[in-house]
């Protein structure tokens, strides 16, 4: 009886806990055992029209009568936690990172970059600083196709390529994410959908069309996998794209992105883009109709300050009905719950990231890592790696040399030491190395009469260091730059500057040997340079330990093994008009003429060599694989990392095929005399080109050719296969 008395008390208890528990919710949506599908729709339930509108923009304000509180959608995480008054990891920009060709490394760098987010948020959340950029949504990556140099916001990019963009990409993405099962770490954004790769001066304006052959074998592939990948969200260009502003395209907003792919997340527009509908593209004739259309093609969310406040009139009027806007809302509100926003703090799993994550030494020893990885050795006569007890005087000179600004890229945050390159050559020196260092001139502009001053300086040095290149102050989004070989923030010329050339000419005149260091956020044709300086060193745009990882490639203590994500070419006069988005010769795929130095491309000290274990089979069809393996040897006598990579030879049944194609690739360090094998997959059905005859891709029939080596120009190893 006592058993049963205590057994029903203890019932009782539970029973009256259980009911305590969810009863001390003041609305279903707050309560974190229901499912997010429920307690979104309860939350949307109790919003009225105007608070619908209102958090349809970036800049959401709190809902005070619910205990919602303000929020901005707008975050920034291209190489690192971006635009915050918080010390973060500052890693190589986008396109030096794609120059590591290691998607281990950029999915680690995601989830760091998670975790300083995390950091961020929570404290800003605990002084109730809802701004812009302390939010957990982050419109990055970056996936556009790098189709040609002269674009200046290519640096945020992952290079020319769809296959090595996409893998780059969806490591990101998942790194980013997270793997828990209710919860996002943060919530990615794949930008901008699609056909989006400049010119800066004409975006709002521009209206394109590209084949179908173009739009699914370039610019769709990553979008196409990031979506695949659960990506959060999906940003839409400023341009339009066959008449229609690409937040209100049919073809890729409805067609594509909604029906064909079955793209359940948040969509938002790049800032102003709804604006343009009746602004600047002019096809709808004011607010509430841009408004009403963008938000019926699936626009959830107006990164503006006007045009989505109109809906509410659009509604009234009929342009569009109050459930469409409940559908773009609820999409918003499940990643937002998703992000644990309305849970409380103890449910979530990253609520206790505090500022120790913020420049952990994890972090940052990765950021070391990663760029170092995406320094890219162009050219060397044996001059490299430099023996510092050899060196008693050095000149280092160029716009370039002590200016931390440049190396942090666009789109960045900032960390509480920048090592520039006059830092890091300095401390690899040591005390007893006199240094000579001067700017000497700008990025750009004339070329003064004279050098004589610097030349005078530098008559007895041992080496000569030169530093130079571009900035992300010249080339980057939209900017007021009107000077020789630029506009707009684009380039109008791939050469670098005549007044740096001329300088290097006149220091070539002293017969002291040239070591040029370019930074960099895109191709930059160096004809005269390639021909005539000792060393060429591609840096790009370093992020916080640029100067560190160029001195450990000067001299040594780091053996080059960067790989050019993007063709640079020899001149201006090997690239089609910038407005032309067909894929005609541009990039390696298509590309007829000599690059100056090749896709892949980069000089290592030490050699490798490539030898089939097992060839390809001699025929397959549409739905098997390839399988083949190869043996990668280090024949140098210094450790180092190789980048092997795998192409497709495409049959030249059709004039629009490839050339040559990326198909795999993986990166592997080797001791001296050391080897390893490579076991390569290739799926056939990842051959599958559009035939506009059947509307559809199909893996064209006909003799291909699959080789292997150390850049697109490297047939180390090749062989023949038959597809029927």
């Amino acid at each position: 009886m006592k058993k049963n008395f205590i057994w029903t008390l203890l019932s009782a208890l539970c029973l009256l806990f259980v009911t305590c528990t969810k009863t001390s919710y003041e609305y279903p949506f707050q309560d974190p055992s229901l499912t997010i599908e429920d307690r979104v729709k309860d939350l949307i339930s109790r919003l009225t029209l105007e608070e619908k509108v209102a958090q349809m923009l970036n800049n959401t304000p709190a809902i005070e009568r619910l205990g919602i509180p303000a929020y901005n959608w707008w975050n920034e995480c291209l190489h690192g936690v971006g635009r915050t008054e918080y010390k973060v990891t500052v890693f190589p920009q986008a396109i030096g990172m794609a120059a590591g060709w290691d998607i281990e490394a950029i999915q680690q760098m995601a989830d760091y970059t998670a975790e300083e987010g995390r950091a961020i948020y929570n404290i800003s959340q605990e002084k109730k600083d809802y701004r812009i950029y302390h939010g957990l949504t982050y419109w990055t990556p970056n996936i556009n196709i790098f189709r040609d140099p002269r674009w200046g916001r290519g640096q945020e990019t992952y290079g020319e390529d769809p296959y090595l963009t996409t893998l780059l990409g969806k490591y990101f993405v998942q790194g980013l994410q997270g793997n828990d099962s209710v919860y996002l770490k943060a919530a990615a954004c794949a930008k901008h959908f699609a056909v989006h790769s400049g010119p800066e001066s004409n975006r709002h304006t521009f209206n394109l069309s590209v084949s179908n052959y173009d739009l699914w074998d370039t610019y769709l592939p990553a979008f196409k996998e990031l979506v695949s990948a659960n990506v959060a969200g999906v940003m839409c260009a400023y341009n339009a794209f066959e008449g229609q502003p690409c937040c209100g395209s049919d073809k890729l907003m409805i067609d594509i992105l909604r029906n064909d792919w079955g793209f359940k997340g948040y969509v938002t527009s790049d800032c102003g883009a709804i604006d343009n509908f009746y602004k600047t593209h002019k096809t709808h004739p004011d607010a509430a109709a841009a408004s009403a259309d963008a938000v019926w093609h699936g626009t959830d969310t107006d990164c503006g300050k006007e045009a989505y406040l109109s809906l509410k009139r659009a509604v009234e009027i009929g342009l569009i009905t109050e459930q469409q806007v409940d559908i773009s809302l609820s999409r918003l509100f499940e990643i937002r719950f998703r992000l644990g926003m309305f849970d409380p703090v103890e449910k979530v799993p990253f609520s206790k990231i505090d500022a120790t994550a913020l420049e952990a030494k994890a972090h940052k020893d990765l950021a070391l890592k990663m760029t170092q990885q995406s320094i890219v050795l162009l050219k060397n006569d044996g001059i490299l790696p430099l023996e510092k007890g050899s060196l008693k005087k050095v000149s280092i000179l160029g716009p370039n040399v002590n200016n931390p600004q440049v190396q942090l890229g666009n789109y960045n945050g900032f960390s509480s030491k920048i090592i520039t390159p006059l830092d890091g050559i300095r401390e690899a020196l040591g005390s007893d190395v006199e240094i000579y260092t001067d700017t000497v001139i700008g990025y750009y502009g004339d070329t003064p009469a004279s050098f004589a001053e610097t030349l005078e300086k530098v008559k007895d040095v041992d080496l000569i260091l030169y530093v130079g290149g571009i900035s992300p102050r010249i080339e980057g989004e939209e900017m007021r730059v009107n000077a020789p070989g630029f506009f707009g923030g684009d380039r109008t010329s791939i050469l670098l500057p005549q007044v740096q050339t001329d300088l290097l000419k006149a220091l070539k005149t002293t017969g002291k040997p040239i070591v040029f260091v370019m930074m960099t956020g895109s191709a930059i044709a160096t004809p005269w340079e390639s021909q005539n300086v000792n060393a060429i060193i591609n840096a790009w745009y370093g992020g916080e330990f640029a100067g560190k990882a160029i001195a450990d490639v000067i001299f040594g203590d780091y053996n080059p093994s960067g790989r050019l994500p993007v063709t640079f070419y020899a001149s201006d006069s090997d690239l089609p008009d910038f407005e032309d988005y067909k894929m005609t010769n541009r990039t390696y795929k298509y590309f007829k003429g000599k690059a100056l130095y090749p896709f892949g491309y980069g000089l290592s000290y030490t050699d490798f060599t490539y030898e089939w274990l097992s060839q390809p089979q001699t025929a397959y069809t549409a739905s098997d694989t390839i399988q083949c393996a190869i043996k990668l040897k280090n024949t140098g006598k210094r450790t180092g990392d190789e980048v092997a990579q795998v192409y497709i030879k495409y049959p030249n049944s059709r004039k629009d095929l490839p050339l040559k194609e990326l198909r795999y690739f993986e990166r592997k360090n080797l001791p001296a005399d050391g080897d390893c094998e490579l076991k390569v997959s290739i799926p056939i059905r990842q051959l599958a080109k559009w035939n506009e005859e059947i509307s559809k891709q199909e893996v064209p029939s006909g003799k291909y050719t699959v080789f292997a080596g150390g850049s697109s120009a490297n047939e180390a190893v090749i062989a023949e296969f038959e597809i029927k």
